[in-house]
């Protein structure tokens, strides 16, 4: 039986619901079945957290490196040595700071290989500017880290994956980010991530349209038409199964999604609040285009209900286990792809 593999977990903003979220994920022992969980933080913030929430029987096992954990436990990295002041619900400069000490050192083993994939817990995007972190999140920081050209921030469930065009910028600078380039680039990198990560043999993808009803043909907005239909244009050439632009509105609410294996949003709102009320509590945040895997849950740092026992860590765990199957799928595709009669046998019965 092959090793277990090990999943790096970042423990967020310290004052938010990251540890409460974190630790009901992993008091269910049946998990360690199928994962090796690696929590980067600092145990006494875990037990400032675990007795707030009134979880008793939990204990993490600690170690000083990833290459030490117990596969039989959950396993925690102590990032940094001092007493953390807890605030529980506030928004604070400490909560950034030990955010980012968690993810640097993460993310440090990730690189390493020492890890297999990266779970984050929330961060607040504005008291974790500090040096070292300058960005509009967790996907802009990895990028950057890989040195990535691109990155495609894409949503996922079980009934439902969105990806879009322009992701943390203000809505004034929507349009002028959308590009025949930047629409193409993200096709390309939603097709290659349905084919490798989720293992759709012939994805099939929907464009929607920038402006309300699709700009109308040409009467509220001219994106759509000279800009959003010659991109799709240019991915059906390029070989990417793609139709639109579609108005976002009657999409969703006619369920004709369901007709398509993703749907790519030309703007954050636009994808997210469909995809956060169809997901319920299940969604899943994946970043694609990295040469490592990284999710998320759905939801933010939580400060409303920060140590009150009623947040919710469905969408945790399966940030997770989704984690767990794309490391899995893509290390699979690789063994196959070494193996192309393998190969050949699967995909003909896949067909």
């Amino acid at each position: 039986m092959s090793e277990k593999l090990k999943i790096g977990i970042t423990i967020g903003d310290v004052n938010g619901i990251g540890l409460e979220v974190i630790i009901k994920s992993l008091t269910d022992t049946r998990i360690l079945e199928y994962f090796t969980p690696i929590v980067y933080g600092n145990t006494k913030v875990a037990s400032f957290h675990r007795k707030a929430i009134g979880i008793q029987d939990f204990s993490f096992n600690v170690i000083q490196a990833a290459e030490q954990a117990n596969p039989k436990r959950p396993n925690m990295i102590n990032c940094w040595q001092e007493d953390v002041k807890i605030s529980l619900g506030e928004q604070n400069e400490l909560g950034g700071r030990y955010a980012f000490l968690s993810l640097e050192k993460a993310v440090d083993d990730l690189q390493a290989g020492k890890i297999d994939a990266l779970v984050t817990a929330p961060i607040n995007k504005h008291n974790i500017q500090q040096e070292g972190f300058q960005f509009p999140g967790h996907t802009e920081y990895l990028q950057s880290k890989v040195g990535a050209e691109d990155v495609l921030m894409f949503m996922i469930s079980d009934d439902l994956r969105i990806g879009v065009v322009t992701g943390h910028i203000p809505v004034k600078d929507v349009a002028s980010g959308i590009t025949q380039e930047a629409i193409l680039q993200k096709l390309v990198m939603m097709n290659e991530s349905l084919k490798t990560d989720f293992w759709v043999q012939k994805p099939k993808i929907a464009v929607l349209g920038l402006n309300p009803h699709a700009g109308d043909n040409g009467l509220i907005g001219t994106e759509d038409e000279e800009i959003i239909k010659p991109a799709i244009q240019r991915a059906n050439e390029a070989g990417i199964f793609c139709f639109g632009p579609y108005p976002a509105d009657g999409l969703f609410a006619s369920d004709a999604y369901t007709k398509f294996d993703a749907v790519l949003a030309m703007y954050h709102d636009q994808g997210l609040i469909p995809f956060k009320h169809i997901a319920s509590r299940k969604g899943v945040n994946y970043t694609a285009g990295l040469p490592f895997v990284r999710t998320s849950p759905d939801h933010g740092t939580g400060y409303d209900i920060a140590g009150k026992n009623i947040a919710s860590h469905e969408s945790f765990l399966e940030a997770i286990f989704s984690a767990v199957h794309i490391v899995q799928r893509r290390r699979e595709q690789a063994e196959l792809a070494s193996n192309p009669l393998a190969f050949r046998r699967l995909s003909k019965d896949r067909d």
